[in-house]
């Protein structure tokens, strides 16, 4: 199955005041470089979703605009499949510093076992880690119809496949994976921890 990579940088970063935190550095690179470099060795073809494209033009990545603006991160998820060439999408949040290849791997090599592909640490599904296939935009534009934007809210429709946290943590601390950066505290933590990890 081919499966494009989506990174989602249409957010407005209002904890971090409106400064973009994809463009903020952690560890000499800025956090989308990471995400990007991350994600390329494992999917066929990258494009982003953006509101803004002149701030990300220095990646030379194809970028596309939300199909529903403000319409959280389900509306991203949407104008990302929409936009793949290929049959799935693996779509990963644009702030996430320590993203891995090799768990970016486990989920993507697992697309065609389910219309979603998905992580779970803890209780929490990685919603924006993930891999949706085409099939599930029927059932996201019907939730964005209704203005409802949990992302989860359409599972229940369609086959869901998890990839267990075990497997995650084989390659990298599940908490360091899927670590955000959404505020000036998260953002020193992330420089600090960057220090040895790279």
């Amino acid at each position: 199955m081919r499966v494009t990579g989506v990174i989602q940088a249409g957010g407005r970063s209002t904890r971090m005041g409106g400064q973009p935190k994809a463009l903020l550095e952690v560890g000499g690179r800025r956090i989308i470089e990471r995400v990007r470099d991350a994600v390329a060795p494992v999917v066929g073809e990258l494009l982003l979703v953006t509101n803004t494209p002149d701030l990300y033009a220095f990646l030379g990545l194809p970028m596309v605009a939300d199909v529903y603006p403000d319409h959280g991160s389900l509306g991203g998820i949407y104008s990302g499949l929409t936009a793949a060439p290929g049959e799935a999408a693996f779509t990963v949040a644009c702030d996430m510093p320590f993203l891995h290849p090799e768990v970016v791997r486990l989920v993507v090599a697992r697309a065609g076992t389910a219309d979603v592909v998905i992580p779970r640490v803890g209780g929490q599904l990685e919603t924006l880690h993930a891999v949706y296939a085409k099939s599930c935009l029927p059932h996201i534009e019907a939730l964005l119809a209704e203005r409802r934007f949990k992302i989860a809210g359409f599972f229940n429709q369609v086959r869901v496949a998890e990839v267990p946290e075990s497997e995650i943590a084989r390659h990298r601390d599940p908490a360091l994976v899927f670590m955000n950066v959404n505020t000036p505290e998260e953002l020193a933590r992330a420089r600090a921890l960057a220090v040895d990890l790279g």
